[in-house]
């Protein structure tokens, strides 16, 4: 037996038995299926902050400026 859970802190998480997931509800998870979850998931966004490196000066910059 496969039961699927998710808790708003910790995730998702599988539970194998009705036992670890009676007591995993009494810890704040909720039992879903598969296809409840993709139906109220938003689609995924990479929120961080891209970091771009400083360009090297030309050789040609680099001589001009010295």
């Amino acid at each position: 037996m496969v039961i699927y859970l998710k808790h708003p802190k910790h995730g998702t998480k599988v539970a194998i038995c009705d036992m670890e997931a009676v007591a995993d509800e009494k810890n704040g998870w909720t039992r879903y299926t598969l296809a409840t979850l993709s139906e109220e998931a938003a689609p995924v966004t990479n929120e961080l902050e891209v970091k771009r490196r400083r360009a090297r000066p030309s050789f040609e910059a680099a001589e001009q400026g010295a």
